[in-house]
């Protein structure tokens, strides 16, 4: 792939490179040879899985050697189709749904982000070996899979502000950041002592293979490891120490980037974990915008005219000398401000929507903005000041309760995952399909 092709787009040609498949084959008229799963009263097509695993390849057609081999390859792309399709069907027996008009400016947003048309978009796709249509579905897929998440773990998560203040005793947040890989060797629940004898010579000859040089930590995880991160060479990103479970924390910090850890066993199975690189995190500022505002909102009784007709009548009357906190209590429709006259505190600048926001930047201090419109209504606004704020205390406790969130997320999505796995009829035919 293109060294130039932006993060964004890569990633979201990965998660339709396995997800396509799904919504082509209803389309596609070739014969299929075999069936390779049964997926409770659906089926994922040999033609599905080599499409998906042709993609993963073509992903890394200048590293081949990093991939597993071909029947690794295709258990680990399999078993994404399957827990895809679980979660797809789900998601529309639940109802959700995402509209064309949606994917379309999910789309723009993409060829928006990465600098391109979206003629320039559908030529980057078919350079890659990947049809438009197919990036249409999976991109769709993916978004009912991420509604779905949002959906379930909606109203099951709650952060507590003193769970904010207990993880902010025990743990440094807003400070350093690690970027880790691990591998993983999974056992499964009820491991036998046989099971766990061999996932340990299995980890630690993995770990002599990359100590010896013969393959990089990257390399190995692709062709090894049993985590859902395998293909991206057991990636997990950036974290900060308040992120990793408290017995890897003094691991890690005794750790150099490039270094790797000793076999660890997790509840998972046993992994090894490398230290990719860190960063510093330093004070952090904010700009912040105070302002007066006046909305005149048209209603059934006031139409759109008369409404723009009112908000110039109050604009003649401020810029003839009338107080502004005065003309806001007695004619503004924003019932946030309306009592304070118009006082719209300090605020990041897209606080109040962007028409607001791009209006107070184009004005000095102390400058009143001509009416203008937005789905709201009609707007005049003063801005009265512009700061640098330090949000660097504020950050850390929003961090912290991101940390919680994502936690309790996180656990609250995969036991759902789990039970719909265990209440799925899933039958693989790998061994057996031609």
């Amino acid at each position: 792939m293109n060294n130039a092709f932006t993060p964004v787009l890569a990633a979201l040609l990965a998660v339709s490179a396995a997800l396509a498949p799904v919504a082509a084959a209803a389309q596609s008229t070739t014969p299929v040879d075999s069936i390779v799963a049964v997926v409770d009263e659906d089926v994922i097509l040999r033609s599905e899985l080599d499409r998906a695993v042709a993609n993963v390849m073509a992903q890394y057609a200048q590293q081949p050697d990093q991939l597993p081999p071909r029947p690794v390859l295709e258990r680990q792309v399999l078993d994404r189709l399957v827990l895809s399709r679980l979660q797809l069907g789900r998601a529309r027996d639940s109802g959700v749904r995402v509209s064309d008009g949606e994917l379309s400016q999910a789309i723009e947003s993409v060829a928006s982000r990465n600098r391109m048309t979206g003629e320039q978009l559908r030529q980057r796709l078919a350079a890659d070996g990947m049809s438009y249509e197919e990036f249409r579905a999976g991109l769709r897929d993916e978004m009912l899979i991420e509604r779905l998440r949002q959906r379930y773990v909606q109203g099951r998560v709650q952060v507590s502000e003193a769970e904010v203040d207990q993880l902010l005793a025990v743990r440094e947040i807003g400070g350093p950041e690690v970027r880790l890989a691990n591998i993983l060797v999974a056992l499964p629940d009820g491991a036998t002592p046989e099971q766990i004898a061999t996932a340990q010579r299995k980890i630690t000859g993995i770990r002599e293979v990359i100590m010896k040089g013969e393959l990089d930590f990257r390399a190995a995880a692709i062709r090894y490891s049993d985590a859902s991160n395998a293909l991206e060479g057991g990636d997990i990103g950036w974290r900060g120490y308040d992120a990793l479970p408290p017995a890897y924390v003094s691991m890690i910090q005794a750790m150099q980037p490039g270094d790797i850890s000793e076999p660890l066993r997790g509840p998972s199975g046993y992994q090894l974990v490398q230290l990719v690189e860190t960063r510093e995190a330093g004070r952090q500022t904010a700009t912040e915008y105070n302002a007066q505002g006046i909305l005149v909102r048209p209603t059934p009784t006031l139409p759109p005219e008369a409404a723009r007709q009112k908000i110039e009548d109050l604009h003649r009357r401020l810029l003839a000398g009338e107080d502004f906190a005065k003309l806001a209590r007695e004619n503004s429709d924003d019932t946030l401000t309306r009592a304070d006259g118009g006082d719209m505190g300090w605020f990041a600048i897209n606080t109040w929507g962007t028409a607001i926001g791009n209006q107070i930047q184009q004005l000095a201090d102390g400058e009143l903005s001509a009416p203008f419109q937005s789905d709201s209504g009609w707007h005049i606004v003063r801005r009265l000041g512009v700061r640098e704020q330090d949000v660097t205390e504020l950050n850390r406790r929003n961090q912290a309760r991101e940390v919680i969130g994502a936690r309790k997320a996180e656990e609250e999505f995969e036991r759902f995952l789990r039970q719909m796995r265990s209440e799925a009829y899933v039958e693989t035919r790998l061994a057996t399909a031609g």
